[in-house]
């Protein structure tokens, strides 16, 4: 019974065994979460940003053993409870368009793995399988907020 809970939640319910882009499907479950964090005060954030990442590497860990270890494609709990570090703190993130943006970033942070990205994700069990996940969003982050500061200034340069 609880291995078949872990199945079921470390896959996304299913969308990590969807034939094609599981990761990406998968990510779109971090969306409400992400929506609903930035509903908090920046302390509270943090604190469930902190406990985001403990469930993810346990989780990750037991499910990616409990269908045959290493990390596996079809394992997507990485990707939907890593997403809302990716717009950590960033109130525009609640635009949906800031929002699409910040997950089409997340997921080309991860499908990419760019340095220093792909360094971790060898890293052992749980820990392997949600730091690759945990850098795609802080690159996504420093992306977005850059972005959005540059429009913050344009938009007080031109008295808008």
């Amino acid at each position: 019974m609880l291995e078949g809970m872990l199945i079921a939640v470390g896959t996304g319910f299913g969308l990590g065994t969807l034939p094609l882009a599981p990761g990406t499907f998968g990510s779109l479950l971090g969306l409400p979460l992400a929506w609903w964090l930035l509903r908090y005060p920046l302390a509270i954030q943090a604190f469930l940003a902190v406990l985001l990442i403990a469930v993810a590497i346990s989780l990750c860990h037991y499910a990616a053993l409990a269908v045959g270890g290493g990390d596996p494609s079809q394992i997507v709990a990485d990707e939907f409870l890593l997403f809302p570090l990716a717009v950590f703190g960033l109130q525009a993130a609640r635009n949906p368009w800031v929002m699409a943006s910040a997950l089409l970033l997340f997921r080309l942070f991860d499908i990419l793995k760019p340095p220093p990205i792909h360094w971790v994700e060898s890293w052992p069990g749980g820990l392997g399988i949600v730091a690759d996940d945990a850098l795609a969003a802080l690159c996504t982050w420093v992306v977005m907020a850059g972005l959005l500061q540059l429009r913050r200034w344009q938009l007080k340069r031109t008295g808008q």
